[in-house]
Order: structure tokens, then C-alpha cells, then sequence
């Protein structure tokens, strides 16, 4: 396992060592490769998976966790709905999802996700074990907890600080019960970005 320092993890570099980890394995998600981004909240997941898919143009999907949940309180069922998603991508068949709409607070639209030769699952919830047999690069993003609740709260507001407190024990609680860090293939650090 690699570890990238503080000023290297929102680097494109970082972004381009994990494209190249990845296409160096053999597919993993039928003739896909699967690269998952997880850590806690505010951390940076979704600026670095959109790097990846950024680097690897137009062969690259990008799935949020995010959208898959339904509520603050779903985390326990997203590693189920994650495994749904990737069955028949790893067929070589079309898959979807209902994307959740935190606004409104129900899912809304189907959205795609077709074979592709990358694809990016980030978000909290990514590196579940359930996913083993079909990932092919797992990457941790951590930062400080005093850097990742202030960037929580500039992203969604002060109006969700109570449901991000209940949301960091829920996440604690996961990557606890999932050794989600120990298990990654890359851990970066990106407290000082």
C-alpha cells in the first residue's frame, strides 16, 4: 500500500497513479476495471474521482454513493445496493440506479451506468467488502476531522451539522466494522489541500 503526504493527494499526479494502478491489473468488473474511492465525509472523494475520470476521458464513468442513498440513515444498505449495481456490469451488461434526491428527500430519476472500461465508485461506502470480487483498486481519502467538518459544512451549509454528526458516527461505525483504510490499496492525506 502507498501513502500519498498532504500536499500530494489532490494533486493530478495522485489522480494519474491511480489510473495507472488500476490498468495495470486485469479487469475486474467483467471486462471493466473498478476503482473505488472511499473515506469519510469531506475528506475529498469526489474531486479525486472526478481527476481519475478526468485522466481516463471518455472510458470512464463516475457513480456518487451519494446518489444511491436513501437518507442520512441508509448507510447499513448501501454495500447490498452497490452489489446490485455491479451484478450485471459484470456480465458485460447495462446496469442503473434511482438516484436519491436529498432535496426533496425521494429517489427521482433512473440513471444509466453502462459497461465501460472504468468505472469510479466514490463515496462513503465504496470500499465494502461486499465489492471485493469486483474492484480492482481500492483508495482511501482522509483528512483531519476539524478540516472535514469545516468543508462539510461550506459544501451543504450549518442547516445539515446535525445530520453530519450522526453521519460521522454511522461512517466511524462502517469503516470500523469494514477495515475499509487497512484494506486500501492507496491511503492519501488531504488535510493540508
Amino acid at each position: 500500500m502507498a501513502t500519498a503526504s498532504p500536499s500530494d493527494a489532490a494533486a493530478p499526479d495522485v489522480a494519474a497513479a491511480v489510473l495507472g494502478l488500476a490498468r495495470s491489473r486485469p479487469a475486474t468488473l467483467g471486462g471493466s476495471r473498478l476503482v473505488c474511492v472511499d473515506g469519510p465525509s469531506g475528506s475529498g472523494k469526489t474531486t479525486l474521482a472526478a481527476r481519475i475520470a478526468g485522466r481516463a476521458g471518455a472510458d470512464a464513468v463516475v457513480v456518487h454513493t451519494d446518489d444511491l442513498l436513501d437518507g442520512w440513515d441508509d448507510l447499513p444498505g448501501l454495500p447490498a445496493r452497490l452489489a446490485i449495481l455491479l451484478e450485471p456490469l459484470a456480465s458485460g451488461r447495462a446496469s442503473a440506479y434511482r438516484r436519491y434526491d436529498w432535496h426533496a428527500g425521494a429517489y427521482a430519476e433512473e440513471v444509466p451506468v453502462p459497461p465501460t472500461p472504468l468505472l469510479v465508485v466514490e463515496g462513503v461506502g465504496a470500499g465494502a467488502r461486499l465489492l471485493d470480487p469486483w474492484r480492482t483498486v481500492l483508495v482511501w481519502v482522509g483528512a483531519r476531522e476539524e478540516v472535514r467538518v469545516a468543508r462539510g459544512v461550506a459544501r451543504d451549509g450549518a442547516a445539515v451539522e446535525p445530520h453530519l454528526r450522526r453521519w460521522r458516527r454511522a461512517e466511524a461505525d462502517h469503516f470500523a466494522h469494514e477495515a475499509t483504510a487497512a484494506r486500501a490499496d492507496l491511503r492519501l492525506d488531504t488535510s493540508g489541500t
